[in-house]
């Protein structure tokens, strides 16, 4: 099985102040101080046997997408039950879509909160 952080890195890494730095043993994308994804190898726990994503998400985008397609999305541990969504990237993904969503996960990442 290819790995797809090539393709996920351009992607993130095309995001207004976008960077990268290994974090839990992993590529992580962020902007400014706050992580917006994160990749997650098959060959470890993070990836249960699946490459895949991580991206923040708001709890009602995580409970559409995985309503819509449980076959290409899921709840991720550690963060999932703060709204993040998991995108399974070893079965041909739309990467047009995973794109829309690494997008959304970049501008809740850098929107700041209000207190």
């Amino acid at each position: 099985m290819r790995s797809p952080i090539a393709r996920l890195r351009r992607l993130c890494l095309s995001l207004p102040g976008a960077w990268e730095k290994v974090s839990h043993g992993e590529p992580t994308f962020w902007t400014g101080r706050k992580m917006f994804a994160s990749f997650a190898n098959a060959a470890n726990h993070h990836g249960a046997g699946r490459h895949a994503v991580w991206c923040k998400a708001t709890p009602v985008t995580q409970d559409l997408l995985l309503a819509r397609s449980p076959a290409r999305y899921f709840r991720p541990p550690y963060v999932g039950a703060s709204g993040w969504i998991g995108i399974y990237l070893d079965s041909d993904p739309d990467w047009d879509e995973v794109a829309e969503r690494l997008v959304h996960a970049h501008e809740l990442a850098a929107t700041k909160k209000r207190r």
